[in-house]
């Protein structure tokens, strides 16, 4: 389970020109490790993690998931990868408040056809292994910053992704929260073998990571 971007380079149209987003970044994830990317606002971050999450095609490079080389895939074909074998954490947790913590989880075996039953089983072990075994049917509103946070990170995984994308999961905790949630997805990534790519601008907790990548101005650098 590994993520590569080979030489990838991403424009955007600007005006009467192109701006540059990504510009050849070359990262190569194994499985098991994190990568931390640092960088500026506008640096380039989040269209590296939309590249890498296959929802945007590059201009140029290749962008390799868990051995598949996504160029090579049909739309159709993208979306069901992405679906089954990318995970992404987003900043915000954008739980439904209508859901219990187990359903919230459950909803991304629904979308995958997973059997009913075998999610329900599949849910709450996820959410015993990020520490809400007991929280399980509690909606959000009775949950804390940090629980829906890992609410988060359980939905993730739910379909056993070989690559996990994270996106500034600490931006809405303080300090003790939000290294405990940094400390779960290490512990998460090394247990199950993702290929992990964390974006922060929370320095304090890098040591955390494998490695420490700086983007600026769209280039990638520590890889």
């Amino acid at each position: 389970m590994t993520l590569l971007l080979d030489d990838v380079t991403l424009t955007y149209e600007d005006g009467g020109g192109r701006l540059t987003a990504l510009d050849r970044v070359r990262l190569d994830v194994p499985a098991g490790t994190v990568a931390a990317v640092v960088g500026p606002s506008g640096s380039g971050k989040s269209s590296l993690l939309a590249v890498a999450a296959t929802l945007i095609a590059p201009d140029r490079g290749r962008v390799v998931v868990d051995g598949a080389d996504t160029a090579a895939l049909d739309r159709g074909a993208r979306s069901r990868l992405r679906r089954e074998r990318v995970g992404i954490v987003f900043q915000q947790p954008n739980l439904l408040p209508s859901l219990t913590a187990a359903e919230q989880v459950q909803v991304m075996a629904h979308l995958s056809g997973r059997p009913a039953a075998a999610a329900r089983d599949r849910a709450r072990e996820l959410l015993a292994a990020v520490g809400l075994a007991g929280e399980a049917d509690r909606r959000p509103h009775r949950l804390s910053g940090g629980q829906r946070q890992r609410v988060n990170i359980a939905r993730a995984l739910m379909n056993d992704p070989a690559v996990l994308l994270v996106d500034e999961p600490t931006s809405a905790l303080d300090h003790e929260r939000g290294a405990a949630v940094l400390d779960l997805l290490v512990g998460l990534t090394r247990e199950r073998g993702t290929a992990t790519v964390l974006v922060t601008h929370d320095r304090e907790h890098l040591a955390r990571a494998d490695r420490v990548l700086t983007m600026r101005d769209g280039r990638l650098t520590g890889a």
